[in-house]
């Protein structure tokens, strides 16, 4: 044995002595013909389990590099991942000479290539085919190094997976073309959530031991995106297995210009994806002898010894392997009852039996039968238990051990049994065992005990209450993962009403479940389960069900975020609100709050409407805003009223996903393109068909121009080319090519001169409609590299864009964010986020007043423009001032930039309004007494207004500029003012006299007021000032920063103040003395995401200075002493400017960036 090697056993050899068990190890490393039967008596002589370890490691130790390779791939297949990792590194390199490790050809590295790829083990009989093995190799080695797919088609039951796990086990094969390794995953018949799921776990698997860790995708469109990434960067010149692939549109989600082989019945299922395509087809029977020869194996006879039966129980077994392996089986125990068996099948007894499944397989049945009678009354109660497992599941150990009441041991033993019978499946792949039926095995046990699931599911509900009492399962356990996969599952087979509704209605199931998968499989419960969970009212599964579609793209944030106050911000009447109050009540020791004025809420969306059964991928409006036209993953093509949401017409317009639809200038016609390739063309009011037209590709968009009259439809595709037809002339007028990948979506400019073009290459183009020329590109990836986002996630599926009215900017939707681009400029103007999922359409109304989007998350939302999408200026006015007055909170408000608002914060209401000012207001503030207020405008002027009547007082031409700021002194006699320059005014509004505070060398960004007529200013200089207001003289120069200081905050004894800067930092000073006290770096979270959600813009103590709250991108509450966070609180837009706070630390108001005005009391 190599030193290396050696001395990593040596090194590792306490932990392996105290952990592993011999039996199985020792199993397989006599299979490898690398210990013989006599050492395995040695070591099975030592009395202990850690004797025995110990045996064995000194036994391998005196052996070759063969016997590592063969320990450590042991120590991989019984579970031990983390001991095999202890040694992984000490691995001998194989040399040419030495490939072959055991009989069959399989070397040490093909099955470790194989076991952490989840590939299925052989089975328990198995007879090889060469030719259809060779088939399948050699149409993967036709792949060579481009992404591609392999198509092994035949029926149910034919051995395809067999075939392909037996193809993979080439050394040659891996090393030449799958360097990167293999990844299977079993499909099967799925809906979008179980698809979801079985894309986490793929995504969670190879993300195992890697930097690139983090929650899981919480829709396809994620998913997809994450395992692109992965097979780029992590598995380069991998092979991804799908095995079992029902559905087309399944495909999608792997089409990532990769390497994929996938397991199918039906041959033309890779229509729907692009790229290189070969095939292998499996004929449905085993060719005569082959069947006699896995009879011969499991009777361990040869075949000229075989009784003359077995040629006819062959030919009764139609050639399905699956059925002469459970009469295989059934022979190996009673050798004598060939006859017996032949009669059994040739009698059909069980043709009684209704299929629930597309096949139609008597001879299954029959052995089925036969095989299930021949189990002793306990096992067949336990393999009728099976009957309930979700299809194309596997099921950990632990899982059944609950469900009989039994040890692991026990429960191994019987299902051991099964497997021998060959009607289980066994998997060592990973930690421990997981069992699964085949698909016409469960077809079989479900249509047999058709009248008793209901009480079998009820069963297996009933041992998790005992088993977990009142608990819930915890990520380390095996069996988490099933239970909050199917556990709702389960409850709906049963029937249980009162159980399903408290479990999908419990905040804290919502929470560990949202966690663990994200949101969506919730969603897609409650529409799944809704018969159920509705029979008294359906107002409470609305309720939930709108919780997590509009909290969603906050539930897969890290750290994730607290649900109970997520919840206490839905609406008073709803479920979810007060089951978070409850919670909110008993935990005396956490921090949260009450949002007082959220009535607000409903400002943010006109209308959310949900009018299909899937995700909505388009929706538009017609030219007179009155019709609504939406299409999405069901197919279908909706029109409805915009006011209402009411439905007028709906049309099954493809054969496959609806990916855009588009009215036309006259509103008289609907484009729609689908998956299909195809475009169509259709009356908008009777649903009739006028033409149809095609790409080599799917078709992503379509888009009619502007203008009434000539008819122009742009449309794009994954064939990378922009496509224009003149409907009049019914032919293809240009084809515009310059995209490097699939082109996601169109548009016309306003005046139809320009189209705009978006990519999964990243960019943006703007081409010439008459000549088809490229005019301009974005490289809207850029973006992404410099905001919040993971540094290693820059690659941008750009998804889609709109013009605005008057051409000067695009909207574009990347993931779920929305950004506004200025076209001429190429600069970024703003963005918001509010749907949980991907966006994957934005429409301006033609006014540009209001724009639609529409979601993975299955909502469409209405905006307001002026509210999301206001330059970036405007967007930092959301400036007010607050007085905490009698238990009152007054809020001063500028209201449409014109007017001045006076509002109740407690009640929400309105108590006065000013007229509009001739120029639009900065900034405003409210004296404590509550007599006066005053603002600056944009213009430079400042006024004075008394709030009885609103009369303006006083008025001065103060600045040039707009003015920032202004702040009354206690004695409401003095306003100070700061403008966007390095002067500060103290102008006695009374008497007319001014002091100019003159010392900062750059813009000042803003000043607090301190005891003793002093004032402590921060500007873009770095600086940070203390002055005395009636001098005008400096007292206190502080250097405090090499950035801009954003924000300063002084404690409540004015002893110290603390800043924070552009260059991320925050500082504690002394005031008397100007020494730092405390220095913070940058926090940034799991995810990369900075801990304020962006630069901190203002700060806030508690009296007794223990704790302190910070304003950014959200809210935050500390702990000033530990500096741990207390609470978040999540607004609807970002970019909070300001936190004003009550002298007794329990009230707190900000307005964001959409103009929404929170009042929040601690709880």
């Amino acid at each position: 044995m190599d030193v290396k090697s050696r001395n990593y056993l040596l090194m590792n050899r306490q932990a392996l002595q105290r952990d592993i068990k011999t039996a199985y190890i020792m199993d397989r490393m006599i299979s490898d013909e690398v210990l013989t039967l006599q050492e395995e008596e040695r070591v099975k002589q030592q009395s202990t389990q850690e004797e025995r370890a110990a045996m064995l490691i000194n036994i391998i130790l005196t052996k070759d590099n063969n016997s590592y390779r063969s320990f450590y791939n042991a120590l991989l297949h019984e579970g031990y991942r983390d001991l095999a990792a202890l040694l992984q590194d000490g691995i001998p390199a194989v040399s040419s000479g030495n490939r072959k490790s055991s009989m069959d050809g399989m070397t040490s590295h093909v099955k470790t290539v194989l076991c952490e790829g989840g590939v299925p083990q052989r089975p328990v009989v198995f007879v090889t085919r060469p030719k259809l093995v060779e088939a399948i190799k050699k149409k993967l080695y036709c792949l060579g190094s481009d992404p591609g797919w392999v198509t092994v088609y035949g029926m149910a039951g034919c051995g395809k997976t067999v075939l392909t796990a037996e193809a993979l086990r080439d050394h040659q094969l891996l090393e030449d073309c799958f360097p990167g390794g293999v990844h299977w995953i079993s499909v099967g018949k799925q809906d979008k959530a179980g698809l979801l799921i079985k894309l986490q776990n793929l995504c969670s698997r190879l993300e195992h031991d890697s930097t690139l860790s983090q929650r899981p995708p919480l829709n396809i469109e994620e998913a997809k995106d994450r395992l692109r990434l992965l097979m780029l960067r992590k598995y380069p010149r991998s092979l991804l297995i799908l095995d079992d692939i029902w559905d087309s549109w399944v495909l999608k989600a792997f089409d990532n210009q990769c390497q994929v082989l996938i397991t199918s019945r039906d041959r033309s299922v890779t229509d729907a994806v692009a790229g290189n395509k070969y095939e292998v087809h499996v004929e449905s029977g085993l060719a005569h002898e082959k069947g006699l020869e896995i009879l011969s194996l499991f009777v361990n006879m040869k075949i000229s010894e075989l009784p003359e039966q077995a040629n006819l129980l062959v030919r009764e077994c139609k050639g399905s392997p699956l059925v002469i392996s459970l009469i295989g089986a059934l022979l190996r125990d009673f050798p004598s009852r060939w006859e017996y068996y032949l009669r059994q099948l040739q009698n059909k007894q069980f043709k009684r039996i209704r299929k629930s499944s597309s096949y139609d397989y008597e001879a299954l049945d029959e052995a089925m039968s036969i095989s299930v009678e021949q189990l002793n009354d306990n096992y067949k109660d336990y393999y009728k238990d099976l009957s309930v497992l979700p299809k194309d599941v596997k099921v950990p150990t632990k899982v059944l051990c609950i469900l009989w009441d039994m040890e692991t041991e026990e429960v191994e033993d019987i299902l051991q049994e099964f497997v021998n019978k060959s009607l289980l499946f066994c998997d060592r792949n990973g930690k421990s065992f997981h069992y699964y039926l085949h698909d016409l095995q469960l077809d079989f046990l479900t249509e047999k005990n058709c009248n008793q699931l209901q009480e079998l599911h009820k069963n297996i509900v009933n041992q998790y209450k005992k088993y977990y009492k009142l608990n819930t399962p915890v990520p380390s356990q095996e069996d988490c993962m099933y239970w909050y996969n199917f556990l709702a599952y389960h409850m709906a087979g049963a029937n249980m009403q009162k159980e399903l509704r408290d479990l999908m209605f419990s905040l804290d199931w919502i929470k560990a479940k949202t966690e663990l998968v994200g949101p969506a499989h919730l969603i897609h419960e409650y529409v799944e389960y809704s018969s159920i969970l509705d029979q008294k009212d359906s107002t409470v599964r609305e309720n939930f069900q709108e919780f997590l579609s509009l909290n969603g793209h906050l539930l897969g944030r890290e750290p994730f975020p607290d649900i109970i106050q997520l919840g206490l911000c839905q609406p008073e009447t709803s479920e979810v609100y007060q089951q978070a109050k409850l919670h909110a009540q008993r935990e005396t020791g956490t921090f949260y709050l009450e949002w007082i004025n959220k009535k607000s809420l409903k400002n943010l969306y006109r209308l959310v409407v949900r009018p299909h059964r899937d995700a909505v991928y388009h929706a538009c409006f017609s030219k007179d805003r009155q019709r609504i036209a939406s299409c999405g993953a069901d197919k279908t093509l909706q029109v409805f009223k915009a006011e209402s949401g009411e439905r007028l017409l709906e049309i099954s317009a493809h054969d496959d996903e609806i990916l855009c639809c588009s009215f036309s200038a006259d509103g008289e016609l609907v484009a729609t393109c689908s998956a299909d390739k195809k475009v169509k063309i259709w009356n908008s009011r009777t649903g009739q068909c006028r033409s149809v037209y095609e790409h080599v590709e799917q078709v992503n968009c379509c888009q009619f121009n502007n203008r009434s009259g000539q008819y122009l439809l742009a449309t794009c595709s994954n064939d990378t080319f922009i496509k224009l037809w003149v409907l009049n002339e019914n032919r293809c007028r240009n084809t515009m090519i310059g995209h490097q990948n699939s082109v996601n979506h169109c548009r016309f400019s306003p005046n139809d001169e320009y189209v705009a073009s978006c990519s999964t290459d990243g960019t943006v183009k703007v081409w010439d409609t008459r000549s088809g020329n490229e005019q301009k590109s974005i490289e809207v990836k850029d973006f992404f590299k410099n905001a919040d986002e993971q540094p290693d996630d820059v690659e941008v599926l750009v998804k889609c864009c709109s013009w605005s009215r008057n051409g000067d900017v695009i909207l574009v939707a990347a993931k779920n964010k929305l950004l506004l681009w200025n076209i001429k400029s190429l600069s970024k103007v703003a963005y918001c986020r509010g749907h949980m999922s991907w966006v994957h359409c934005v429409t301006f109304s033609l006014d540009g007043s209001l724009f639609l989007t529409s979601s993975d998350d299955q909502t469409i939302r209405i905006w307001e423009t002026k509210k999301v999408c206001k330059s970036s200026d405007a967007v930092l006015k959301s400036e007010l001032d607050v007085v905490f007055h009698n238990d009152e909170v007054m809020i001063l408000a500028i209201y449409n930039q014109k007017h001045l608002q006076l509002i109740n914060g407690n009640t929400d209401s309105v108590i006065m309004q000013t007229s509009a000012q001739e120029s639009p207001i900065s900034c405003c503030c409210l004296s404590e007494d509550l007599k006066f207020a005053a603002f600056g405008q944009e213009n430079g002027t400042i006024k004075v207004l008394q709030l009885v009547d609103g009369r303006v007082l006083k008025s001065q031409e103060a600045y040039r500029i707009s003015v920032q700021h202004c702040q009354f002194t206690p004695d409401c006699q003095t306003l100070i003012s700061s403008a966007h320059d390095s002067v500060m005014q103290v102008w006695n509004w009374q008497s007319n006299e001014c002091v100019f505070l003159r010392g900062h060398k750059e813009a000042i960004k803003d000043f607090r007021l301190l005891e003793n007529s002093k004032l402590l200013s921060w500007s873009f200089d770095g600086t940070v000032k203390v002055w005395n207001i009636t001098t005008g003289n400096t007292e206190k120069d502080f250097a405090c920063h090499g950035g801009a200081v954003l924000s300063c905050a002084v404690s409540p004894d004015g002893s110290k103040f603390s800043s924070t800067s552009a260059d991320k930092t925050a500082k504690i000073w002394d005031i008397q003395t100007g020494a730092l006290l405390h220095f913070c770096s940058p926090v940034t979270g799991d995810e990369g995401e900075p801990t304020h959600g962006g630069w901190v813009t203002d700060l806030s103590f508690s009296p007794d200075s223990n704790m302190l709250v910070s304003a950014g991108g959200y809210l935050k509450w500390w702990n000033v002493t530990t500096g741990e966070s207390l609470q978040t609180f999540y607004t609807n837009g970002t970019n909070l400017k300001s936190i004003h706070v009550s002298p007794d630390f329990e009230v707190y108001v900000t307005v964001d960036n959409l103009g929404i005005l929170y009042v929040l009391q601690h709880l």
